[in-house]
């Protein structure tokens, strides 16, 4: 086969074949949508404000296409806004053209899970690439008058956090390593921690948009580096010290025994799926209250201090920020 059928652009039969059957939006904000030829979309908006955010998806292949408009979605749920429109970069190894369908179906699925519009992007073949990537870019509307941050955190504040650790990590590992892990944890179990995907799921905007109605001071979405890096950012943003209790955050067992397998540290995995907290007290019970109603577990645990800015345990230990997250010890296996 010619390099030139196994590099290089998606042909065009097959890009406006899948456009036509996955990016077809109702929207009618959207003007100009993807289209062969086009080489932007158009979308018109009402005054206000828009967010946008961006993330390539490297880690994982099964559900490419739905990390990839989960991850980008809650880059924009944390910032007070609702995310409309979704453009990807989708770049295929070499002679892999097939995988391009798979991912498109995965993409729809999720923005029509989430009210999302695919509306452009790029696809090709990309030399020397050992597996698929998706880098994704998410527009959002705010809904409020201001935007969110991770910012915001006060002394005095409390740090919730909903769901549980490595929700994201969890789910990789079950579906990248399906092989490697049959026979040595039960089935059910297994089964279990390939669902986190859906539950208890990757998207936070459910939760965050409960906790952007209760004015609450800071929200952000521990991704790389687990949810220690996610505390740590929180902490350098805000220029606050964080004080947390890890006895008090909550480890799924499926979390817990695919950790100790592969001699992983929960705090420093893939988090996506949790999200991050920073409110004042007497914020507290209406918020889980409302959070528990929508059947989101959410806990205290930690609070906003003064002292030296970062991270610190309970016991006084200062937190270093993750050099790399714990999943490319999985990874580096292959």
């Amino acid at each position: 086969m010619s390099l030139s059928n196994t590099t290089g652009k998606l042909d065009a039969t097959t890009l406006g074949r899948l456009l036509k059957r996955y990016a077809r939006s109702k929207d009618r904000s959207v003007l100009l949508g993807p289209e062969i030829g086009l080489d932007a979309a158009a979308i018109k908006v009402k005054a206000g404000t828009l967010v946008v955010a961006s993330d390539p998806l490297t880690y994982a292949s099964e559900q490419l296409g739905y990390y990839a408009v989960c991850i980008n979605a809650n880059d924009i749920y944390v910032s007070g806004a609702k995310p409309r429109w979704f453009l990807a970069d989708i770049l295929l190894p070499p002679g892999r053209a097939g995988l391009a369908e798979k991912i498109f179906r995965q993409i729809h699925q999720a923005c029509r899970e989430l009210n999302i519009s695919l509306i452009g992007g790029h696809t090709e073949m990309t030399p020397d690439l050992p597996r698929p990537m998706v880098a994704g870019f998410m527009i959002g509307e705010l809904l409020g008058k201001k935007p969110i941050t991770a910012a915001g955190a006060k002394p005095g504040d409390v740090i919730i956090l909903t769901k549980g650790l490595a929700i994201e990590g969890t789910a990789i590992i079950a579906r990248e390593r399906q092989k490697d892990l049959a026979g040595k944890f039960p089935a059910a179990l297994l089964r279990r921690a390939r669902g986190f995907l859906r539950k208890p799921g990757l998207s936070i905007g459910t939760e965050a948009t409960i906790a952007a109605g209760h004015g609450v001071h800071a929200l952000h979405d521990p991704t790389e580096g687990g949810l220690l890096n996610g505390l740590w950012e929180m902490a350098k943003a805000s220029k606050v010290a964080l004080y947390i209790d890890t006895e008090a955050i909550p480890v799924y067992p499926e979390t817990q025994g695919l950790c100790n397998h592969f001699g992983l540290d929960p705090l420093r995995l893939l988090a996506s799926g949790a999200l991050l907290i920073a409110c004042p007290q007497r914020t507290i019970k209406k918020l889980c209250r409302e959070l528990e109603a929508a059947d989101i577990m959410s806990g205290v645990i930690g609070s906003v201090g003064k002292g030296s800015v970062g991270v610190h345990f309970k016991d006084g230990r200062a937190v270093r920020r993750a050099v790399a997250d714990e999943i490319l010890k999985v990874f580096d296996e292959d």
